[in-house]
């Protein structure tokens, strides 16, 4: 299973031919974590056009698994924070559980922000958004 980071997700949303056509051929399961979820409604909830946007976000998830929170992943959350704040480095509690999810979950995470994941031991990241 591979998990999805919020920006490819609103890549796909706003059409991005690219970050399609790598979906389509990806062959394993396509996932979002829980965070992803609530970060793509409150994006659409304060769009200009929030109706026609949470519709949208409300169709793309049906179309995809959501990977819900759970003991391993929160157990992972915390090993990560408490290390990554030891070394000094900060990173935002959402891309943390995010990181965890496909820590515990999946092969590998899939975003354009490589920068906010590098810092983490132990998480492939692919980048679909740039080349």
């Amino acid at each position: 299973m591979i998990l999805l980071d919020t920006d490819v997700c609103i890549e796909i949303l706003r059409g991005n031919r690219n970050v399609i056509e790598k979906r389509k051929t990806e062959s394993d399961v396509v996932a979002v974590s829980f965070i992803t979820v609530a970060e793509l409604f409150y994006g659409s909830l304060k769009s200009v056009n929030s109706t026609k946007n949470n519709i949208l976000v409300e169709k793309f998830l049906l179309s995809i698994d959501i990977i819900q929170s759970d003991y391993e992943i929160s157990k992972k959350f915390g090993e990560l924070k408490a290390n990554l704040e030891i070394n000094g480095n900060v990173i935002a509690d959402a891309d943390l559980f995010i990181a965890s999810t496909a820590i515990t979950k999946c092969s590998k995470l899939i975003t354009g922000n490589v920068k906010h994941f590098d810092r983490i031991t132990n998480l492939h990241v692919e980048n679909w958004i740039r080349n």
